[in-house]
């Protein structure tokens, strides 16, 4: 028993210095660090089926490293998303929003359903995944670039963290109504999905209310607390744990912790000092977010790697490229020119984060809400145009004039 344990934490200290060592080397890239994340996970997996270490102890804390790396994930969009700042580009970002999530995601999920002969359900969460837009992969090109502060770039920005919101909130509408769907209900379906979306709404606004008082009313008075108790690192621990703990609260009343853990970050996002700037804050997210990633590729099927899957991949790359091409560059051409529409729209191409924490939660409820060939099937998607587009994205962007726009 204690060396197994002693295995296990061979294991996991090996796994933490590889992923310094893949951060840091794809930060010379345009690749992004998930990526390499993903792939070691699959390396892991590969080498376990080799010399069998994958034990009972070790799937158990992965699975907890992985969801304490989704807490983490979404505390962090919370954190980096301006609210103040989305109001105020709300109207001129709207009709751009409004078509990118009802294109992207009907599109993913007439695909789902029609070629792709998902249930309902299924496809409701491919649909509601291929919603979501990785702001980090593409803002980080423009700004190399040095085109973040143009006008489309801005709209970038606001666009993709509207993106993350409204795919969040799609995410907690869908987990009410998923297991409605999935078993039937009897005396009309329609009433009882309108019962429990707007349950749901009663609970997401109550919710979201408490955090705005809490933000508002104590959050400042707490900071001050901890950091004259321990300004550094414990300030930065200790509001940490507050966000687990209202990611935990809300997955007691109903909701995923993972939507828990976005609102924490939005309580803490009015106090730029409160955590994102910190040092130790950024510690602790690279230590624990990336055990998610890693989780994507261990949780990744093999055996699910047929033709027939990479079939599945080709329609759903197709789907992911055209919902945002068409969802967003079309309606931006009111706003930009025919370049700016066609960079904006390949720029919310790629999808991470959301995307799959979405496709996670669908698996583990199991295969009538996501099969395991699907997830996997995804996670390339993910893989692919994270990897892509940055590289179609600059070239472009180096031959751009903003100044013309």
């Amino acid at each position: 028993m204690e060396s197994n344990f002693a295995l296990l934490i061979l294991t996991l200290g090996i796994i933490i210095i590889i992923t310094i060592l893949i951060r840091g080397g794809l930060t010379r890239t345009t690749v992004p660090s998930l990526v390499g994340f993903i792939v070691l996970g699959m390396i892991i997996r590969l080498a376990d089926t080799r010399w069998g270490f994958m034990t009972t102890q070790f799937d158990n804390t992965f699975y907890v490293l992985a969801n304490i790396g989704i807490i983490f994930l979404l505390f962090r969009v919370g954190l980096e998303s301006n609210l103040t700042r989305l109001r105020s580009q709300l109207r001129r970002a709207s009709t751009i929003w409004v078509g990118d999530v009802c294109f992207s995601g009907g599109l993913g999920f007439v695909a789902a359903y029609f070629l792709l002969g998902l249930t309902v359900v299924q496809s409701l969460f491919v649909a509601v995944a291929l919603t979501a837009t990785s702001v980090a992969i593409s803002v980080g090109v423009w700004r190399e670039a040095k085109a973040v502060k143009s006008p489309t770039g801005q709209v970038l920005v606001d666009l993709a963290e509207m993106d993350d919101v409204s795919a969040i909130f799609l995410m907690a509408i869908l987990f009410a109504v998923a297991p409605l769907l999935h078993n039937g209900v009897g005396g009309g379906l329609a009433p009882t999905l309108g019962k429990a979306v707007g349950l749901t709404l009663a609970k997401f606004v109550g919710f979201a209310a408490i955090c705005v008082l809490f933000s508002r009313y104590a959050e400042r008075h707490i900071t001050d607390f901890f950091k004259r108790l321990q300004p550094i690192p414990g300030q930065t621990v200790a509001l940490a744990g507050l966000g687990v703990i209202i990611a935990a609260l809300a997955g007691l009343i109903g909701f995923s912790v993972a939507l828990g853990a976005f609102f924490a970050g939005l309580v803490f996002s009015r106090d730029p000092q409160a955590v994102k700037l910190d040092t130790p804050f950024t510690v602790l997210y690279d230590f624990v977010a990336p055990f998610f990633f890693i989780n994507i590729g261990l949780t990744m099927s093999l055996g699910d790697m047929r033709p027939e899957v990479f079939l599945i991949v080709v329609v759903l790359m197709t789907v992911a490229i055209l919902g945002k091409l068409v969802g967003a560059g079309g309606p931006a051409l009111g706003t930009t020119s025919w370049t700016g529409a066609l960079l904006l729209g390949i720029s919310m191409v790629p999808r991470a984060e959301i995307t799959m924490i979405i496709m996670q939660r669908g698996l583990d409820l199991g295969d009538w809400a996501v099969p395991s060939h699907m997830f996997s099937a995804m996670a390339v998607v993910v893989l692919t145009s994270a990897v892509v587009s940055p590289m179609v994205l600059r070239p472009l962007l180096k031959r751009w004039h903003p100044r013309k726009e």
